[in-house]
């Protein structure tokens, strides 16, 4: 007798496993899971640490503002160029080998950006080279690593799977982040930069026993542009995907930009500082660790209007740095903030995975992901001559009007407000509830496996 998981390994039970006193896995954290949840708490913990790190070397170096900007701007150029090649890449080989080649990419180039930065020898252009090779491999890292969870979780516990490695995702991106500031100050960024090397090794250790055997082997097709097409035709036939993305294109953008922008220079001139204002981003960090673990319990009905409204208060930060409040209000509403985007982002991760066949998921997150970030540099760069132009309290007012407004627009959308969850495997070729059929989609395949693994989130 023996109980198969997603990675298609048996285990034998037996009296031991009977046992009251032992501790057992939930049926749908199977060892796939368990491996990527594993990977994906040591990687958030050094990629925080080492998002400080970076900033500090440039500083160090004798770098200013700007070229802490330009390190920055190195890494988000390719992650946005490379993401739909990545996705397509990802439905083309086995999505674990591409997420070990980029964890193998990022690993090398931490290496010498630490290095360097050691030696005391680091120029601006190599850090932003290095930064723009770590761009790289997310890039690739991202769809796969999304379309590897959506092909194997199934049944009424999906949900739960994604909110709980969210919660174990954000929840290291949070100590990470508070760990990687306090090791800047005592070892230098040096060395907090090679912990995050080691980091990236030991999660692509992990991923590299995967298995995708449960994953059907996909049909001989076209070229690299056939696949890209085909996830544009998956992604812009579905009215509830295209526009919630477009929506966040917007939404991602401007609190960005608050965030990046006016957050330190309100900090700076009302709250007292840079520390107040890292409390507030804590805060904020703490709501999204919330948020996952309320969705371990609630199962909205129709998932992506649930999500939808809980955008709405992400508006709330920028008012109340517009007005500005005190930071004891400031943290709560970064707190409540966090608690409903991770809400949104269990609800999209499951509706992503309910209606979206297996052999396209990582094409369909790539134009996912790059609907998301594409404004996001574009966003930072005018935040400064906004501010000019209109004043700091009318620019943040503007960021919290945009978010209000886009997320009206999508509520107008019905595949939006109708979409269901489905509480059992459709029958094959039968549209989702509360979902019109598509003329040309093809049946979903369903997995055969019942456990969950690792996923990438919006908004972090």
């Amino acid at each position: 007798m023996a109980s198969r998981g997603s990675g298609g390994d048996s285990q034998p039970v037996n009296s031991a496993a009977d046992s009251p006193h032992r501790l057992r896995r939930p049926s749908w954290a199977g060892r796939n899971y368990t491996l990527l949840t594993a990977a994906a708490v040591v990687t958030n913990l050094g990629s925080q640490g080492a998002l400080i790190a970076a900033a500090f070397a440039v500083l160090d170096a004798g770098g200013d503002g700007g070229d802490v900007g330009l390190v920055a701007a190195a890494r988000t150029l390719p992650l946005v160029l490379f993401l739909l090649i990545g996705g397509a890449v990802a439905d083309r080989l086995p999505r674990h080998r591409v997420m070990v080649a980029a964890n193998a990419l990022n690993c090398v180039s931490q290496a010498v950006f630490a290095a360097l930065v050691i030696a005391g020898q680091a120029q601006l252009w190599q850090m932003m080279l290095l930064s723009a090779l770590g761009g790289t491999g997310q890039a690739f890292f991202n769809p796969a690593a999304e379309g590897m969870l959506m092909s194997s979780v199934s049944g009424e516990q999906a949900s739960r799977a994604f909110a709980v490695f969210r919660m174990a995702m954000q929840g290291a991106g949070l100590g990470g982040a508070a760990l990687g500031g306090a090791l800047v100050a005592v070892m230098g960024p040096g060395w907090v930069l090679a912990v995050d090397a080691a980091a990236f090794a030991v999660a692509g250790a992990l991923r590299s026993f995967l298995d995708v055997s449960h994953i059907p082997p996909r049909a001989s097709g076209g070229g690299l542009l056939a696949d890209l097409r085909d996830g544009w035709h998956e992604f812009i036939g579905r009215p509830w995907l295209w526009t919630i993305v477009a929506q966040f294109s917007v939404v991602v953008a401007v609190v960005g930009a608050a965030d990046a922008v006016y957050g330190p220079l309100v900090a700076r001139d009302s709250l007292g500082g840079p520390g107040p204002w890292g409390l507030a981003l804590g805060a904020f960090g703490a709501g999204t660790v919330g948020g996952a673990l309320l969705m371990t319990r609630w199962k909205p009905r129709r998932l992506l209007l649930a999500g939808t409204l809980c955008v709405f208060p992400l508006a709330a930060p920028s008012a109340a740095l517009a007005i500005p409040v005190p930071l004891g209000p400031l943290c709560a509403v970064m707190f409540v903030s966090g608690l409903a985007i991770e809400v949104f982002g269990v609800a999209w991760m499951t509706a992503l995975h309910q209606e979206i066949p297996e052999d396209k998921l990582s094409r369909v997150s790539a134009y996912d992901w790059f609907g998301s970030i594409a404004m996001v540099p574009l966003a930072t760069a005018l935040a400064g001559p906004a501010e000019q132009a209109f004043g700091r309290t009318t620019a943040l007012w503007g960021c919290a009007t945009l978010v209000v407004v886009v997320t009206a627009a999508v509520l107008c959308v019905p595949d939006v407000r109708n979409l269901t969850r489905r509480t059992k495997a459709p029958v094959q070729g039968a549209p989702a509830p509360g979902v019109a059929p598509e003329p040309d989609a093809a049946p979903k395949p369903q997995p055969e496996s019942a456990d969950a693994e690792g996923a990438v989130g919006r908004l972090g």
